[in-house]
Formats: C-alpha cells, structure tokens, sequence
C-alpha cells in the first residue's frame, strides 16, 4: 500500500493511492487537531489498512527538509520521515517539501485546470526552467530547474525564498512595509502573501490609511472564526472599501513576487501559482494587477511579458507529486 500526503499548516491532505497510482481514499484533516503528523496519519489509517502494510510513503511539507526532516514553519510539528516509518511499523517514507511536491503534481495539470494569465499562454513541459508560487497559510516557492546536459529531465528545488526581505515597490507600499516593521521587526514576503498576509493588508488600510469600515462589517469580522477569508470576501464583493484596497494590492504584490522569482530562476518556461487563495481569487488576479507588477522589471519587462503564468485548480496537486516520489506517478 502506498500512502501519500501534502501537509500544510491548515489541513493535512492524505490518501492511499490504489491501482496505477490512483487516489483510492483520501481525507482533508485539520493539521492542529494533532500533536504531530503521526498522529494524523494513524487516525487517517484507522482500521483501514485491514493488514495490509503501508510499503512506500512520501509526504510534502510545509517546511524545510534537510536529511528527510523538517521542522515545520507554521506549525509545531517536527517531521521525521525514520521516526513515522519505525513508528507506524512502514516502509520506506520519504519527505520533500511541499512546493516540490506542488510542482512536480503541476507538470501532470490538464489543461482544462489551469487558468490562465494574461496572453502568454501556458508553461511549457520541457525545455526551460518553471517556477511555483503558493499562498496560504505561509508563503511557499519551488523552481523545476530544466536539465538538459543529462538528456533532458526536470530537477526540483525547494527554496524558503516566502521568508527574503519584502521589497515595497511605491510610495503606499513602503508605508505598508512601515506599517509592518513596527509589529515584526523583520517584514518578508509572508507576512503579505498568505492568509495571515491578506489581514495584515487590510489592518494596514483600516488602521495606517483610516480607510472606514461598516459596523455591520467590524461586527462580523469581529466574530468570524476565519477573519481572512472572510476580508477575501468582503473585498471580492466589494462590500468593504478596505477589504477591497486588500484584495487588489494582495493581487499587485503576488504578481511583483512571483516576478521576481521568474527572474532570479530565469524560468522563462513558465510559473505556476497554486494554493486556495490563488482559486478563490481569479476574479481579482483576472483584472490585470498580478500580470503588470509581475512584469515591472525594467529593463527585462518585455521578456517577462512572454512567461506564461497559469493558476492551478487543482486541489489533488500537492498529492500528484508527491505519488511521482513515492514512485506511483
């Protein structure tokens, strides 16, 4: 039985590939309802395995992995991929982070589950390096570098590059990142693009701006167990002017990031933006702020003009790749 996982700091994805490497049972379970990602793993199982053994596991997580561990970023786990398998009486299991997993799962995207950006098409499957870009709970990044000296095959490399210096591009950016330093000391690209990232933008309008806010508005923010994406809906509806302020320069900053790591991999091939947030936000991604910033380089902003950019609707994508380590894709 092989089992594989895309572990982020909000759900744990699971599921038990069957036949030709296809999902045959999986589960969304809520990351902080356990202790550690055994304990997620064992309460997926339950008494499903009905003897058989779990012979190859591979899991993307969020974090970074060094010698098949990690400390994850957003959550308090510690993920070691020895201590899961002795524990869990498995095979081999094998961690990657969790925008490598992405991305390898990306490559295998149908055409009908990507929406594209702008006019430049969609990223090419071989021949030049691609980028992955992912909000959500954290910032997450990954470039599939294009090696053809040995015949041609994709090399994954994660980064932690949601974690480098936020770079404030005007004048009401720079104010942001002000705005920003005073709570964290150090301002990097999370703490603008992820979910955490969208409440910071509209606390930055409502308390730095003095942007107003309904009551009937502050009132159900007030009250939500999920202020962020509640902020996402009240600015995709335009029912908040702060909320909407949100939403657009959330659209501005993660075209101007996934930009910047198009040019630092010279992925020219494409980028891929994955994750919830960017699904729910097509409408906003749609009106052009995402493709301007993220082709305001100077001097290289025709060439970044030519490097397709498609959204990625795939919820199963994170599980993709990680069945194409695990050896069942």
């Amino acid at each position: 039985m092989i089992l594989v996982g895309d572990i982020g700091g909000t759900h744990a994805r699971l599921a038990i590939l069957g036949s030709g490497g296809r999902i045959a049972r999986q589960a969304a379970l809520e990351s902080r309802q356990y202790a550690s990602l055994e304990d997620a793993v064992a309460a997926f199982l339950g008494d499903k395995r009905r003897g058989a053994k779990v012979t190859r596991a591979a899991f993307g997580v969020a974090g970074p992995v060094v010698d098949n561990r990690c400390v994850a970023t957003n959550l308090p786990w510690v993920v070691d991929g020895r201590a899961i398998a002795r524990k869990l009486k498995m095979g081999r299991v094998t961690l990657l982070n969790d925008l490598v997993a992405l991305a390898l799962g990306a490559l295998g995207v149908p055409r009908s589950k990507l929406h594209v950006l702008g006019d430049a098409g969609v990223p090419r499957k071989k021949g030049a390096n691609v980028a992955v870009i992912a909000a959500g709970t954290g910032l997450g990044e990954a470039i599939l570098v294009w090696d053809a000296v040995s015949g041609g095959r994709w090399v994954p490399s994660s980064t932690e590059g949601g974690h480098t210096d936020f770079a404030p591009g005007d004048d009401v950016q720079a104010d942001l990142w002000r705005f920003l330093r005073a709570t964290y000391g150090h301002v990097s690209w999370e703490r603008v693009l992820s979910g955490n990232g969208l409440g910071n933008l509209y606390d930055f309008f409502r308390q730095a701006k003095g942007l107003p806010e309904s009551t009937e508005n502050a009132q159900t923010l007030g009250a939500a167990t999920d202020r962020n994406a509640l902020i996402a809906e009240l600015g995709l509806a335009r029912r908040s002017e702060p909320a909407a302020r949100a939403v657009d320069l959330f659209a501005t900053l993660y075209g101007a990031e996934a930009g910047n790591l198009a040019l630092k991999a010279l992925a020219v091939g494409g980028v891929y933006v994955c994750g919830n947030i960017a699904a729910h936000m097509v409408s906003v991604l749609d009106r052009g702020l995402f493709r301007k910033a993220f082709a305001d380089k100077g001097r290289f902003g025709p060439m970044m003009d030519r490097i397709p950019v498609a959204l990625v609707l795939d919820t199963d994508v994170g599980l993709a790749g990680a069945a194409r380590v695990a050896g069942a894709g």
